[in-house]
């Protein structure tokens, strides 16, 4: 795994000399041997709720196409560079989904579970996103990076791990809200009344008093020395782009999620609302911490923009404990911690002295050590 890691890092990346192809191969690779399981084990490595809306025979043919395009970019890379490493991973990949079956594999379980992985939420999160946001910033970059850029694979395993626990972060996320709702059924009637507004207004409604809780609570995770252990490694993070917001603690993951869906579930909004609302929130926290050079001009102070929210992640003095919102950045005027100067971005990313160590299970351990340091200023 060392080779391949540092073949995956390696900055010569010259079109011609194989790291390309050899990329290829091991990312469609590892799609066609995930997507393999997935046949295998429907039960155990799919989402429940969208299971039922997999058409397989189209499923089955993407497969087959990726496979033969894995092996084929692996054979070049194989052919053109003189480390093999990339070029046979790949190939090994097709190989063993390959005699799992491959576009034929059937499933092997029998009954049902309830309890299941989001193998295939992973994928479809990584492929829907990717082909947004890679393409937007190769062409509005602001800074010059490359797409698999330093710590580039720490992030993606953090999309891996909260897309894979999809089902206990869900449950324990809800269990908080839900409760709450089960023991106020005296607020029926004023559930009752906003649930019969306009869904744009449930809407705009959850955006607001979602992003004052999520003002609060991420206010919190600054500025309380042993929270902020578990929201530096979110701030470890020394570039911005699609996949940086990822990286976050697994229990400020859950924490976050039950504080910020008590809004919206306690207060009765309908469900085409909350749909929407989660949908929307998805794509949000990704753009605001995208690799995008624009100036949204007057907007900027009415909706969060990736400026206002590199400016959150700036490692100068003057980007620490500021904008805090998601959505409305007026929520950062009124309490005094709304840093936006005009058309200027941060010079870097992270936390002074980069205390926060590299790695998902050395940051899983970091905010539970003594020997804690503190943030730099």
């Amino acid at each position: 795994m060392g080779r391949l890691a540092k073949e995956m890092d390696d900055h010569r990346r010259e079109f011609g000399q194989g790291w390309i192809s050899g990329m290829a191969s091991v990312i469609l690779g590892a799609v066609g041997l995930a997507t393999t399981l997935c046949l295998l084990y429907p039960e155990l490595l799919t989402v429940a709720d969208v299971r039922g809306y997999y058409n397989v025979g189209y499923v089955r043919i993407a497969l087959h196409v990726v496979l033969i395009a894995a092996f084929a970019t692996g054979v070049i890379s194989v052919a053109l560079r003189h480390s093999k490493v990339l070029g046979f991973t790949g190939i090994i990949m097709v190989l063993a989904a390959t005699l799992m079956g491959g576009s034929r594999a059937s499933s092997r379980m029998e009954g049902e579970t309830d309890i299941y992985f989001g193998l295939d939420f992973f994928m479809l999160n990584v492929i829907f996103l990717g082909m947004i946001f890679i393409p937007i910033e190769r062409l509005f970059k602001k800074r010059d990076q490359p797409i698999f850029r330093d710590e580039f694979r720490e992030d993606l395993f953090y999309f891996f791990i909260t897309s894979l626990f999809v089902q206990s972060l869900t449950y324990m996320s809800l269990t908080p809200a839900l409760t709450v709702v089960a023991g106020t059924q005296w607020l029926s009637g004023f559930r009752e009344m906003v649930a019969s507004q306009p869904l744009i207004l449930q809407f705009l409604e959850i955006m607001f008093f979602t992003d004052l809780v999520q003002y609060w609570f991420h206010r919190a995770f600054h500025e309380i020395p042993w929270l902020w252990r578990f929201h530096a490694v979110h701030h470890s993070a020394k570039t911005m782009d699609w996949i940086a917001g990822s990286r976050m603690h697994l229990v400020e993951v859950i924490l976050l999620r039950a504080f910020t869906t008590m809004p919206m579930y306690v207060m009765g909004f309908q469900e085409p609302a909350l749909y929407a609302y989660i949908f929307f929130v998805y794509l949000i926290s990704v753009f605001v911490h995208s690799n995008l050079r624009f100036n949204f001009g007057i907007w900027e102070h009415i909706i969060a923009t990736p400026r206002f929210h590199h400016w959150h992640h700036g490692i100068e003095k003057e980007a620490i404990n500021v904008n805090y919102a998601v959505h409305f950045p007026i929520i950062d005027w009124m309490f005094r911690t709304h840093h936006l100067p005009k058309d200027q971005w941060p010079e870097g990313y992270g936390i002074a002295g980069h205390p926060v160590p590299k790695g998902w299970i050395r940051q899983f351990w970091y905010p539970f050590r003594r020997d804690k340091k503190k943030r730099g200023s």
